[in-house]
């Protein structure tokens, strides 16, 4: 008789686990192409209205949180008071690489073509 209840249970845990999974993948998939029909809609109504289709990025500029830490760090610098209000006076671009009115020439402007 142990045996016969060892078997049912083990079926059951079988059937259980195959069903949550099932449950779960059918979620994930219902997720995705609901994705997927939402970033088409999308780029229909912009193909439509002949705006560009822009994509979906994230806000995340990992460049200003460490940009920000760079000028925390150098600001507690012993010494370098004078240094950091100084540089906080003039504009940092690119990290404080271009300072002052420098201005780069070797750029060609080109037209912006609409398609």
């Amino acid at each position: 008789m142990n045996d016969f209840v060892t078997l049912l249970v083990r079926w059951t845990v079988r059937i259980f686990l195959l069903a949550a999974a099932t449950v779960f993948f059918l979620s994930l998939l219902a997720a995705a192409s609901l994705l997927a029909l939402v970033w088409g809609a999308r780029a229909l109504w912009a193909k439509l209205t002949g705006r560009p289709v822009t994509p979906w990025v994230m806000g995340v500029n990992p460049g200003a949180a460490w940009s920000s830490v760079y000028r925390a760090r150098t600001a507690s610098w012993p010494g370098q008071g004078a240094a950091a209000e100084s540089s906080e006076e003039a504009p940092r671009h690119r990290g404080g690489i271009l300072r002052g009115n420098q201005e780069i020439v070797d750029v060609q402007p080109r037209e912006i073509r609409e398609h």
